[in-house]
C-alpha cells in the first residue's frame, strides 16, 4: 500500500472510510445490488464513514450496471427540502463543506473519469449537491482514495479476482466493504483478505448492537458495539506485591 503522506497534508486526520462496495458477474440479484449501490453512497448525501464510494464492478456487467445505477439514482433519490416527505437526498452540512465536495468532483474530472451523472450545484437555495456518478475512474485518483463526504462515486471497473483484492486494499482506509455475488466461498475468500472491519454478503450497510462495528489503518482503533466494546468502559488494575 503506497504512502498516505500527501493524502494527509491535504486533511486533517480521519476516522472515516473509502469503503469498496464490490459487484460481481455472478452476483444474486444486480437490480438489488444497483439499490444499494445508490444508497451507498446516497444515504445522508454521502455524509457517512462506511459509504461506499469505490464501486468495483466487474467488467462483464459493467457497462449495463452502471445504466441501471444511474437510472435508479434518478428514480429514487430526489432532491429537495428534508422536512419534505418525498425528499430523499437532502443538502450538505456547510457552505464550506459543499465547496471542498465540488473541489473532489473538479478533481475527478480533470483526472481523466467520466461523470456518467450529476457532477453540478443544484439551481435551489441551499448547500446541495447532485448524486455524482464517476465512470471508468482507476483507484489512483484522489475521488478514490480521500473521503468525500458527499454523494460521490467512483465507479472502477475489474477483470481478475487477484486484481480486485490487490486494489480494494490499496487504501489508507480499513472500515467497511461490501461483495455481491452468488458465490459463497468465493464471497468468503475474499472476505477473509480484504483489510475492513465490516463486510457485507449481498447487502450494504446493516448494523446491529451485538456487532462489533470499527476500522482497520486510517479508520481507526477499537470497537462501538457487540461484547469488544465493554473494554472501552472497563478500568483494569494491576497490583504488584513483593514477597521477599
Amino acid at each position: 500500500m503506497r504512502d498516505c503522506a500527501d493524502s494527509l497534508k491535504r486533511v486533517s486526520l480521519e476516522l472515516g472510510g473509502k469503503s469498496p462496495n464490490i459487484v460481481f458477474a455472478d452476483a444474486i440479484d444486480l437490480d438489488a445490488a444497483v439499490s444499494f449501490a445508490a444508497r451507498g453512497f446516497c444515504s445522508n448525501q454521502g455524509q457517512i464513514c462506511w459509504a461506499g464510494s469505490r464501486l468495483f464492478v466487474e467488467k462483464a456487467v459493467h457497462t449495463s450496471f452502471v445504466a441501471k445505477l444511474v437510472d435508479r439514482i434518478d428514480t429514487d433519490w430526489k432532491i429537495g427540502d428534508p422536512m419534505e416527505s418525498s425528499t430523499t437526498l437532502g443538502p450538505l452540512i456547510s457552505g464550506s463543506h459543499r465547496e471542498r465536495v465540488e473541489g473532489f468532483i473538479e478533481e475527478g474530472k480533470k483526472g481523466g473519469a467520466e461523470i456518467v451523472l450529476g457532477g453540478a450545484r443544484p439551481d435551489r437555495r441551499g448547500y446541495f449537491v447532485q448524486p455524482t456518478v464517476f465512470d471508468n475512474a482507476n483507484n489512483n485518483m484522489r475521488i478514490a482514495r480521500e473521503e468525500i463526504f458527499g454523494p460521490v462515486v467512483a465507479v472502477i471497473p475489474f477483470e481478475s479476482f487477484d486484481e480486485l483484492v490487490d486494489q480494494a486494499n490499496d487504501s489508507c482506509y480499513g472500515l467497511a466493504a461490501g461483495i455481491w455475488t452468488a458465490n459463497i466461498s468465493k464471497a468468503h475468500s475474499l472476505a477473509r483478505v480484504l483489510r475492513a472491519g465490516s463486510i457485507w454478503i449481498n447487502t450494504y450497510g446493516p448494523q446491529g448492537a451485538t456487532l462489533p462495528f470499527g476500522g482497520m489503518k486510517q479508520s481507526g482503533l477499537g470497537r462501538e458495539l457487540g461484547q469488544e466494546v465493554l473494554q472501552l468502559y472497563t478500568e483494569t488494575k494491576s497490583v504488584l506485591v513483593n514477597l521477599a
